[in-house]
């Protein structure tokens, strides 16, 4: 099938059809062994960020410390990982770009292209970010596909896998346009990052009143008072009786309360069974007591959609006594000025490792320091203000990797 976008070669004119190749013709397998540590970089396969550090990615050691027996990859060659995840039902191929080499696990495929191919190794790249080989992948997997995460795809059949191949420089002009695209994506998302740590750095000095706001009349506010949790809030307590409400809300640490088919991407929740789930409303506050890196005492989130939905009897619900300052707690439990209580409470067991042992009486005497109305409301203006910049260059980066999957699919169809 012709791809729906082609290119012109410079005169204007058509480029040839595209041909069909086994991936055997092109490419040939990497079989090397990282003797002697020859490089101290444990790689993993990222289906989003490609072949990257494993210790960066997991935040922690993972890799053996002797990493002899791992394949060596060099810069410029590819590994496909046979593990299956949500939208890459056929696992992910990537090329090294990140490292001059690296040690991969021999569960990883790995494989470069055979010298004086007529394959350019950036269009290849782009290849496998699109879903163009899937069907090839999906015709050889053994009986059992998957096991224990893993595709069951034999080593010899995959490369005989077939590539479209386009001319040389249609090849060249196809991977211009998608790294220029890939470019856009890279810098975008170091601007999203940066705006992040400055959020950071804004909340620290604000929550440890490093930096303090002025009345409108240039005069001090008052000091801040320490109260609680318990003083702050009450219970919520409704519960969903005979199932009546259906819209199931997930506490995400990243996205933060969002109905759960859109996090999942389906309801995990069973239909029929959620009789015992809490019901929240606008303005209401839920924690939820799994850990995270990016929450490790557990995301504490306000509830702001108009909907009324339900959520897990594993969350704590809470109502501010006091609607006005709720604009500020949501901005103070997204710090970690709370998180030492926890620590000294003992509430690190849980019924699970990666779970908070919160109890009512705990969460009651989490202390909060409070300022007066006038100073919440500053506080609060300015950190919605960095959220809502935020925000716009996180659109913008899903409008950049929008364009590039369109560009993906139209290109390689």
């Amino acid at each position: 099938m012709e791809p729906m976008l082609r290119f012109k070669a410079d005169d204007g004119s058509d480029f040839p059809v595209w041909e069909e190749k086994a991936l055997s013709e092109i490419a040939a397998r990497v079989t090397r062994k990282n003797k002697g540590n020859q490089t101290a970089i444990p790689l993993t396969i990222s289906s989003l960020d490609g072949l990257v550090d494993q210790r960066d990615y997991f935040k922690k050691t993972v890799a053996s410390k002797d990493m002899s027996g791992y394949f060596l990859l060099r810069n410029g060659e590819f590994a496909y990982n046979k593990s299956y995840s949500v939208g890459f039902d056929y696992g992910s191929i990537k090329r090294l770009d990140k490292y001059p080499c690296g040690a991969l696990s021999t569960l990883y495929i790995c494989f470069g292209l055979k010298p004086n191919v007529k394959v350019d190794s950036g269009y290849l790249a782009h290849y496998f970010d699109s879903q163009k080989w899937n069907p090839e992948v999906a015709a050889i997997c053994a009986e059992g596909a998957r096991n224990h995460g893993l595709l069951n795809v034999p080593t010899a059949d995959f490369f005989d896998i077939n590539i479209a191949v386009p001319s040389l420089p249609e090849q060249r002009k196809i991977a211009d346009l998608l790294s220029a695209v890939d470019n856009a994506i890279t810098a975008q998302e170091a601007e999203v990052a940066a705006w992040e740590k400055r959020k950071k750095g804004v909340m620290q000095k604000l929550f440890s009143q490093e930096v303090r706001f002025k009345a409108d009349d240039g005069s001090d506010f008052p000091d801040w008072e320490s109260t609680t949790v318990g003083e702050l809030f009450t219970f919520v307590t409704e519960k969903n009786e005979s199932g009546r409400i259906s819209d199931v809300i997930t506490n995400s640490a990243e996205h933060g309360l969002i109905p759960q088919r859109e996090y999942f991407d389906k309801d995990i929740a069973v239909e029929g069974n959620t009789e015992g789930y809490t019901v929240i409303h606008k303005g209401d506050f839920v924690y939820n007591p799994r850990k995270s890196t990016i929450a490790p005492f557990g995301p504490f989130n306000i509830y702001e959609r108009n909907e009324v939905g339900i959520v897990s009897p594993l969350y704590t619900c809470l109502t501010p006594r006091d609607g006005k300052t709720a604009p500020y707690l949501s901005w103070y439990f997204k710090t970690s000025r709370w998180h030492r209580y926890i620590v000294t409470h003992g509430a690190q067991g849980g019924a699970r490792h990666d779970r908070v042992g919160m109890t009512n009486a705990l969460m009651k005497g989490i202390p909060v320091m409070l300022p007066s109305l006038p100073e919440q409301r500053k506080i609060a203006d300015c950190l919605t203000s960095l959220g809502d910049v935020i925000a716009k260059a996180k659109d913008e980066l899903d409008a950049w990797r929008e364009l590039k999957k369109g560009l993906l699919q139209q290109m390689f169809v």
